[in-house]
């Protein structure tokens, strides 16, 4: 009965080994937490590909996270602290790049796909329409062939 019990103990409490301490960061004042939360949640992991700074784990992500508020301790602005980033770790740390002649094909590429789109649909229009007006009407051999047909006097089922 010892056994299990401690055994039991054992199981419950080796997931708190495991635990993450969350770090915490004080701030004088609710904004500037706010402002934190923010900054963190617009700045990707270079690690983890698509995951903000906030919900990573990454060892980078803590690295970022603390910059982050050491910058901010010492009264940089969010514009500072973003460019300090993105000169360290390249512009993929942005969610949103800013429009510049490297990312410009990143920014077109939405209104290229829809004009693209916009050019295949008038394409089979007009293509449908043209299509329809060199439809030509029935031979006179057709015709004659139709009306016996209506009229009920069709030579293949008389036999």
């Amino acid at each position: 009965m010892m056994r299990f019990v401690l055994a039991t103990l054992f199981v419950l409490t080796a997931g708190l080994a495991q635990a993450e301490v969350a770090a915490v960061y004080d701030f004088d004042t609710r904004e500037q937490e706010v402002r934190y939360q923010n900054l963190i949640a617009e700045l990707r992991c270079p690690k983890c590909q698509n995951q903000n700074i906030a919900d990573s784990n990454a060892p980078i992500s803590q690295d970022m996270r603390n910059e982050v508020y050491r910058m901010m301790q010492a009264g940089a602005s969010n514009e500072e602290i973003v460019d300090a980033l993105v000169a360290r770790f390249g512009e993929f740390v942005r969610y949103k790049p800013e429009l510049d002649s490297r990312t410009f094909l990143l920014w077109a590429t939405p209104a290229i796909a829809v004009f693209g789109g916009l050019l295949v649909v008038a394409g089979v229009v007009i293509r449908a329409r043209r299509s329809e007006r060199q439809a030509t009407g029935l031979s006179a051999e057709e015709r004659a062939r139709a009306e016996q047909i209506l009229a009920g006097q069709d030579e293949t089922r008389d036999r």
